[in-house]
């Protein structure tokens, strides 16, 4: 085999795994989690099958390298950023004060967030977060 078959193998292959991982993590989307957790596995699968489908591009145009490396680390920085907006939005800091976060758990019991405090059924206990 030479190299250019070699290539094309290799590039339809990360191609390939790239829309597996799109379609990895859609999937979950239709199940009972919460809606964080389901954000969260879709940015994952969806940044990774991004940056896959982008690598196997610049196997088969390597001549537009340049564009292919800005698309990667735009891929990389900008879902990684707007994960950590998502999760700092969640715990209520994007909220005004005194405001309380209320949702269920997967036992279906309330559970309350606010100042950093968990309150479920009836308990509370502090929970650690950056801020």
């Amino acid at each position: 085999m030479n190299s250019s078959v070699l290539i094309d193998i290799f590039s339809y292959g990360c191609i390939a795994v790239g829309l597996w991982f799109w379609l990895w993590g859609t999937w979950p989307l239709l199940g009972h989690r919460s809606v964080l957790y389901k954000l969260h596995g879709l940015s994952v699968a969806d940044t990774l099958g991004s940056m896959l489908i982008v690598v196997g591009l610049l196997m088969k145009i390597p001549r537009e390298w340049p564009l292919l490396m800005l698309a990667l680390i735009s891929l990389a920085i900008w879902n990684t950023v707007l994960g950590y907006v998502l999760a700092y939005c969640a715990v209520g800091h994007g909220h005004g004060h005194g405001e309380m976060l209320e949702g269920a758990d997967t036992q279906g019991r309330t559970v309350s967030l606010r100042y950093g405090k968990l309150f479920s059924s009836g308990n509370s206990r502090e929970v650690s977060h950056d801020g």
